[in-house]
């Protein structure tokens, strides 16, 4: 077979020997440019023959011949040509013979000749060792389509591309030297190409371009070789595929100083039959997806075992947060500590601000392909650190979600893998939002629940804590399970964990009641056995028939006091610091919403340090094939065989598996730590007496010379004058000032009969006699505020310190 249109830096004949089938030889498969002539090309050509194509190919490198080499050679059965022809005249011929393939993909040798006098010097060398690559790359797709034969099929395509160009680009300048051949493969005409690498990048496709940019990064060339497929949209619309191989050529001193390029026609780049019936089938599948999650899961297993691939996500976006709808592997322990700090139940979510480089792809809408070593931010790198894939997902015009896939182990993203992505995304992201309208209800229903439950706790002096939710995966995903973690004065915290009956919209909207209503209670500073009895009243009061159980626990931070309080809620589990497991023996009131005057015992225990408190709902150790006690020793069983130090962990394992469920679990786990010091802590009552301020004054100065902080007596002093003398002229009733001080500062606080919190005023002229003592208490502490009480409230201000011996 041959062809008339070669010509590629001063060659302008290209012969192709494929190593033959009994792998004694190589075998003439092609031959391009020859002219018209026969220059008697020897169809087989003896691996141990003294033909530089059979030499090369021993060597395994490219061996060059000028015109006077080619002569040396005579017209014996090893010359390269048996007979000149009338193309090219005696002592002009200049020769190169090129292995393709390499190590185990030997594939055969590229003959190259053109009327070079002098030979081919470095640069074109060089050029036609790329394109040399280009032909290899080729002939291993000819290989592929037809196994057991290395040359294509009579109606393939050809081995040699029909048209190839080169370029050079020198990095100090950025100037950009391409030739007419390339041009034309890309589609631009000459006389509009001026010099600048930014020119001919607009002609690809823009899913392809940020990878383009990356290659003619220095860095990325000595790392990867330099090569990459991309494609180009010809006039009349079509895609067209090209490969780009690339050398970078380093100056005197040993900086990088210019790339030298190959760009072919890549037709056999094309998407196989095998990748279109990926997508047919991924197409079909995604056609009877109903849910979001099913959508996502069905993209998570078809990509999966088609790329190879380490790690898939699926993630929908809403404003500024990824919600994740698929995981694989589904262990957060796998990703990367961002996701593990995000990891909410069902719903890791993530913010895009903490991630730059997947904000920036989702803003332009295009594929990203990140290699090994990429530089990227470590949510992203953690994902994919042999090579990450951030696929945005479109649909109507905007993002709705992406895509991230990541492998392990350094790896290449070929061109089949960028088509099947490519084809994939817009697919998924219709899908998306046809589920969303599909499924309404559950859409709704898993909102709801997002917005019900806390979406981080908070960080705690002495303490970790952690949680886990999991809806039912039987009829609607949304129920009545809730937890909290809630902050309060004096170095307590209240944790609770609640249950409301039935698995609805109505369940879930009672539950988030119930817990903002336990919250305000608790924050108000009433004590355990107050705040779940409010809570059962105001259920009484609502226009429903469920009803709820609860477990409250107040813990003082310091000390390690506990106190519970259970209302038809499953006891909490202990593990000791010694390993040992117990189910507290908490005193019970029956469920909220049952009886309006019911009576709620509440039940002291102490905490060590190291203690493991875990409280849970029946969801986790009860159901129709788990009886309850059964589940309570498998919760024990875990927890004895668990390492305190990772709480979550901790929690997982306490989830086991969770599949099939029919009621919704929550868990809600504290590793309590204690404080390393315990803070000293007194009070005063403070008499309604005409030098009741100086008596406190008083106070304030024994304490403080008494626990050897007499630096900030001044400071102090000044603090509990305004604190106190606000009290006693704003309200009525008993004052108390509390004073604690701990490792960093000294906490001033007043508590007053009247519930009206103390206003700052806007301004204060020189003449007014009042007004003042807010604003100074305000520039005297580091933070300030008020808190509400039972029956009142409680102002309070923090001074830091630094203790001294007495």
């Amino acid at each position: 077979m041959t062809r008339q249109d070669f010509a590629f830096c001063g060659a302008e004949l290209a012969a192709v020997y494929v190593l033959a089938e009994e792998r004694h030889g190589l075998r003439l498969a092609e031959v391009a440019g020859d002219r018209g002539a026969t220059h008697g090309l020897p169809a087989q050509v003896p691996l141990t023959s003294r033909s530089p194509a059979a030499l090369a190919y021993r060597a395994g490198r490219p061996l060059w011949l000028r015109p006077s080499d080619v002569e040396a050679y005579g017209t014996g059965a090893d010359a390269p040509f048996l007979r000149p022809g009338p193309g090219f005249p005696h002592g002009a011929l200049s020769l190169g013979a090129l292995p393709l393939g390499r190590g185990a993909r030997e594939l055969g040798c590229l003959l190259v000749a053109g009327e070079v006098g002098d030979g081919f010097d470095t640069d074109r060398r060089t050029l036609l060792e790329l394109y040399a690559d280009q032909v290899a790359a080729g002939l291993e797709a000819a290989a592929a389509r037809s196994p057991g034969r290395a040359e294509p099929r009579s109606h393939g395509p050809s081995l040699v591309p029909p048209q190839g160009g080169a370029f050079t680009l020198t990095l100090s300048t950025g100037a950009m030297d391409a030739d007419p051949q390339m041009l034309t493969l890309l589609g631009m005409p000459p006389e509009r190409f001026d010099g600048r690498a930014e020119t001919l990048l607009a002609c690809a496709v823009p899913d392809d371009v940020p990878a383009l940019m990356e290659i003619v990064e220095p860095g990325r060339l000595a790392a990867a070789g330099g090569q990459l497929a991309f494609r180009v949209r010809r006039p009349g619309g079509e895609l067209r595929w090209l490969g780009l191989r690339c050398r970078l050529r380093f100056g005197a001193d040993g900086t990088p100083e210019r790339i030298l390029g190959v760009v072919a026609d890549a037709a056999y780049l094309r998407p196989t039959a095998d990748e279109v019936a990926v997508v047919q089938e991924l197409s079909a599948k995604l056609a009877g997806a109903t849910t979001v999650r099913e959508v996502s899961r069905l993209v998570v297993s078809t990509l999966r075992g088609r790329l190879d691939a380490d790690r898939i996500a699926v993630a929908e976006l809403e404003a500024d947060r990824l919600f994740v709808t698929a995981l694989d592997p589904p262990d957060h322990q796998s990703w990367p500590q961002l996701w593990q700090s995000e990891w909410r139940s069902e719903w890791p979510d993530a913010s895009c601000n903490a991630l730059p480089t997947l904000q920036s792809s989702l803003r332009e809408g295009h594929l990203s392909l990140w290699p090994s070593g990429a530089g990227l931010e470590a949510g992203l790198a953690g994902i994919g650190p042999g090579g990450l894939a951030v696929l945005p997902l479109p649909a109507d015009g905007r993002m709705v979600g992406v895509c991230l896939v990541g492998w392990e182990e350094s790896h290449g993203f070929g061109p089949e893998e960028r088509s099947l992505l490519t084809a994939v995304a817009g697919l998924v992201g219709q899908a998306l939002t046809r589920a969303h309208a599909l499924d309404a209800g559950h859409e709704l229903a898993t909102m709801l629940q997002r917005s019900l439950l806390p979406r981080k706790l908070p960080a705690l002096p002495g303490g970790v804590a952690v949680a886990r939710y999991l809806p039912a995966t039987v009829g609607l995903e949304v129920g009545g399970d809730w937890y909290d973690v809630i902050p309060l004065s004096d170095g307590h915290v209240a944790f609770v964990i609640g249950d409301v009956q039935g698995h609805s919209a109505a369940a879930a909207t009672i539950m988030g009641q119930m817990r903002t209503a336990v919250r305000a209670y608790a924050v108000e500073g009433h004590p355990p056995d107050v705040v779940v009895a409010r809570a059962n009243r105001l259920l009484m009061g609502m226009e429903t028939d469920l009803f709820a159980t609860c477990l409250y626990c107040e813990l003082d931070m310091e000390e390690g006091n506990a106190r519970f309080v259970r209302a038809g809620h499953l006891p909490p589990v202990l593990r000791h610091p010694d390993g040992t497991t117990q189910e507290l023996g908490v005193e019970g009131g029956p469920p909220l919403g049952v009886l309006e005057d019911a009576e709620f015992p509440m039940t002291e225990a102490g905490l060590a340090p190291g203690t493991l408190l875990t409280m849970l709902t029946d969801g986790l150790v009860e159901s129709a094939h788990l009886a309850l006690d059964d589940g309570m020793r498998r919760v024990r069983e875990v927890l004895a065989a668990a390492d305190p130090a990772d709480t979550g962990r901790v929690a997982d394992a306490l989830l086991g598996s969770a599949d099939g469920r029919d009621d919704d679990v929550a868990v809600l786990l504290l590793r309590y730590d204690g404080s390393r010091a315990r803070p000293e802590r007194t009070h005063w009552t403070v008499w309604r007496l005409p030098d009741a301020v100086m008596h406190a004054r008083r106070f304030t100065a024994r304490t403080l010379r008494a626990w050897g902080v007499p630096d900030m007596a001044d400071v102090a002093l000044l603090v509990v004058s305004e604190l106190v003398t606000n009290a006693i002229t704003h309200t009525r009733g008993e004052v108390r000032l509390n004073l604690t001080l701990s490792a960093d500062r000294l906490r001033i606080a007043v508590n007053d009969a009247s519930p009206r919190s103390p206003v700052k005023p806007a301004n204060v002229d020189w003449e007014a006699t009042g007004g003042r003592g807010l604003l100074i208490v305000e520039a005297m502490s580091t933070d300030w505020g008020s808190v509400p009480l039972s029956g009142g409230k409680q102002v309070w201000a923090e001074i830091p310190v630094t203790p001294t011996d007495v």
